[in-house]
């Protein structure tokens, strides 16, 4: 059963267009990821599904309630934690948990025992008397969580939650996600790094407010147009440059040291090499760029593709605006 969903979706302010007719569902009980780089629109998605802007056009609805006709009646239904949650830093982390409380109107009976239990599933026990402007940033982010979560909404709406946290305070984050979904919180979450996108059960591509890809990462990922290839030189910014030049067919992205190549065509079928040829039909072109480039290929092999992979693959197919 869907708890989210929207038809049409859309968003514009003044001449530019945020969010481009969006149609999503998203099941109970799920983590579900929208995906995109800065611009993308995922924030002023999550803003509408959140009842903060009406829409321009097209219609939502969460936990049963119309965004745009019940935005009160939703706010209990949901908790929210945008990019810059409101963390007051002269209070300590328990009595930011109060104030978010009273907010709420979470009663007073129950709410000592509702604080405890979230002091000690964010791991901030240890630091409730702390004040929150002395937190480190993986720490805010899990105090911001309790805060959003003190009234125990039905679906936790979450706006790039680990930008710029540490990768250690992201897995930490991430457990405790995983373990609201065992108590059977909705998780709608927002993230431009792609390797937390392989952690959701479905997500959603977004480009310029457009979706571009959705389901879960195995079927995101078939979305790639041809086979991947991954190519190392002892200079790799190098190899990019003259790829891209000389592959205007092909996506090319670097990777730290390593460069990826892949057809753009649909499974790497170009105009003249049958589709089971492919490979090494890429394989051979590469080959000759390098070698007239003087440029000594370490190794050249497939590989499967992540979803960052993906996404530039995709995007590469997308017309111009």
């Amino acid at each position: 059963m869907a708890i989210i969903r929207t038809q049409g979706l859309h968003r514009s302010f003044g001449d530019h267009v945020a969010v481009a007719g969006l149609d999503l569902e998203v099941a109970a009980g799920e983590i579900f990821g929208l995906v995109g780089p800065d611009g993308a629109g995922k924030t002023t998605t999550m803003r509408m599904l959140t009842g903060i802007f009406p829409p321009t056009a097209g219609s939502a609805e969460v936990a049963g309630c119309d965004v745009s006709r019940e935005a009160e009646k939703l706010k209990d239904q949901i908790g929210y934690m945008s990019q810059r949650f409101g963390l007051y830093p002269d209070l300590t982390v328990a009595e930011n948990i109060d104030f978010y409380a009273d907010i709420y109107s979470v009663p007073a009976r129950g709410r000592a025992e509702r604080t405890a239990q979230l002091l000690g599933f964010s791991n901030l026990t240890p630091f409730q008397h702390r004040l929150a402007g002395n937190l480190s940033g993986g720490m805010k982010q899990k105090l911001g969580l309790a805060c959003a979560l003190i009234h125990t909404p039905r679906v936790l709406f979450l706006d790039e939650p680990t930008n710029g946290v540490d990768p250690v305070s992201r897995r930490d984050f991430w457990r405790i996600l995983y373990q609201l979904v065992r108590e059977g919180v909705t998780i709608f979450v927002s993230t431009a790094y792609l390797d937390e996108a392989e952690r959701c059960n479905r997500l959603a591509l977004l480009h310029e407010g457009r979706l571009i890809g959705l389901g879960t990462p195995d079927e995101v990922k078939a979305l790639m147009p041809g086979r991947l290839l991954e190519v190392r030189t002892a200079d790799p910014r190098r190899t990019a440059a003259l790829l891209r030049a000389g592959l205007p067919d092909a996506s090319v992205g670097l990777f730290g040291d390593r460069v990826h190549v892949t057809e753009s065509s649909p499974r790497g079928q170009g105009k003249d090499q049958p589709c089971s040829n492919s490979t090494s039909y890429l394989d051979s072109r590469i080959r000759a760029i390098l070698a007239a480039a003087n440029l000594e290929l370490q190794s050249i092999r497939p590989i499967t593709p992540s979803l960052e992979d993906v996404f530039v693959a995709v995007l590469a197919r997308q017309p111009a605006p």
